[in-house]
């Protein structure tokens, strides 16, 4: 796939017409929904039928359900993400015609002309982070706009047009789109290797968040004190300040004592968590819904964004307190005979160790079964012996096989790799190479108290309802 090197940008106004390939994508849908709120001809195809879609469809984008040369119709402007392959008939097309193709992060950066940019990124957390900041700000009143790699819980969509001056958006370092964003604000909340099949090396991939953290435009770095990655990170920036090279305020935040935004006093109960925010003199208790500890970080961030841009303190504290979710993040797909199942998109080993320790902390007296389904048969290669050390946080883990997406398989590398390598006696582990046949190898294994959970940022999301399905069929032949 590569990196993306930073374009100039076009105003959206310039871009007339414009189609989107893939336009139901969590990177894409919210772009979409907020050319399409600003006025501009929208029309997209994805290839297959989405909520999203359908949305988008309601704002008055035209779309298509497949990809064909013939639906870009009059379109100006053609926005692709670097999953579209390049014999896509509709890419081609676009090739063929002269018209004007797009990276999905210059469409994005193009919003950010004119507005107050807030870019957040992070190898983990980007998008409860992204949501957490947006929904704050919109609580508080600055009714920002924002485009977010996930839906908020309720909405139908990623994105949304505001009034006020502040665009909030996900930052993807995957391919280096981060790059792109000409951000008055940037947040880091972690830096830990992963996408070398883009970076080559785990030094690349840092030295490409120094750019982002240093950009020309930037007047506010946002980064976390506890991640080693970030601290290292925020040493080499203020190494730049120092050396007279960038000019911006830095704000950490975390538990660390040396933390700026220091979080402290921190409980969990169930799927939630009270804890205290300190900034100087201002600051007191937070409790969040959604589980981990990873969360309280997120909020920890969202809360020295928004303080920053002059939302009061205790408004701030008491829209986290709200804050309910986005799609696909630990999300609560539906609960059967006290079977909890719930649906998470996690795919790296950190992310996954976190999401089960959440699991974990969430379950009560019951057990945790995850469904796991590897993501890129790059990354399974490269981080099969970690993930295989994530999933030993469960009870029971039931591995899928691997979901390539944009990639062609690779020789040997497969899911069973990573169910191979569980330690024995941690996780019970089954091998599912049949993605039809999981949702009702996880119902075999769940039973009362115990919290399910779809674990990947492929396919394995369609498991989840499969599974509550399976367990209600069971449970209305019990009866």
């Amino acid at each position: 796939m590569g990196l993306i090197e930073p374009v100039e940008l076009t105003k959206p106004s310039e871009l007339g017409p414009v189609h989107f390939i893939a336009i139901g994508g969590s990177g894409m849908n919210g772009i979409a929904t907020v050319l399409a709120e600003l006025g501009v001809p929208v029309s997209g195809s994805d290839r297959q039928d989405s909520k999203y879609l359908r949305a988008l469809e309601a704002h008055g984008a035209r779309v298509h359900v497949g990809h064909a040369a013939e639906q870009l119709g009059d379109a100006e402007t053609v926005i692709a993400s670097s999953a579209i392959r390049e014999d896509n008939p509709e890419l081609a097309e676009a090739r063929r015609r002269g018209l004007r193709i797009l990276h999905r992060s210059a469409a994005l950066g193009s919003l950010m002309l004119d507005r107050r940019g807030v870019a957040v990124a992070g190898t983990h957390g980007k998008t409860t982070t992204t949501a957490m900041i947006s929904q704050v700000l919109t609580g508080c009143g600055l009714d920002p706009s924002y485009v977010i790699g996930g839906a908020l819980t309720g909405a139908s969509t990623g994105g949304h047009l505001g009034g006020g001056d502040v665009l909030v958006v996900e930052a993807d370092e995957s391919d280096g789109s981060f790059l792109q964003y000409p951000a008055e604000i940037a947040v880091v909340t972690n830096v830990d290797p992963d996408h070398l099949s883009n970076w080559g090396t785990a030094e690349n991939y840092a030295a490409g968040f120094l750019r982002f953290a240093t950009g020309e435009r930037l007047r506010l770095l946002v980064i976390s004190a506890d991640d080693p990655g970030a601290v290292t990170l925020t040493a080499q920036v203020r190494a730049a300040q120092q050396a007279g090279e960038v000019d911006l305020e830095v704000v950490t935040f975390g538990t660390s004592p040396t933390a700026d935004v220091r979080i402290t006093d921190t409980g969990f109960a169930g799927t939630g968590s009270a804890f205290v925010l300190r900034r100087g003199d201002a600051g007191g208790p937070v409790t969040l819904s959604v589980p981990g500890h990873y969360n309280v970080l997120n909020a920890a961030a969202a809360y020295a964004v928004a303080t920053w841009l002059g939302a009061g303190d205790a408004d701030v504290r008491a829209q986290l307190t709200g804050y309910g979710g986005t799609y696909r993040r630990f999300q609560l797909v539906g609960t059967v005979d006290g079977i909890r199942v719930f649906d998470d998109y996690a795919h790296h080993p950190t992310e996954v160790l976190n999401t089960l320790i959440a699991a974990r902390t969430g379950v009560g007296e019951g057990r945790v079964v995850v469904c796991f389904q590897p993501h890129l048969y790059t990354r399974t290669r490269d981080f099969w012996r970690e993930l295989a050390a994530a999933l030993e946080q469960a009870d029971a883990a039931v591995v899928m096989d691997v979901c390539g997406d944009r990639e062609d398989p690779l020789p040997g590398i497969d899911g069973a790799m990573v169910a191979d390598a569980v330690t024995p006696g941690t996780a019970h582990v089954t091998y599912e190479p049949v993605w039809d046949a999981a949702a009702g190898t996880v119902a075999d294994i769940a039973r009362p108290g115990d919290l399910v959970i779809t674990v990947g940022c492929g396919d394995v999301t369609k498991v989840a309802p499969l599974i509550v399905a399976e367990l209600e069929r069971r449970s209305a032949e019990r009866r």
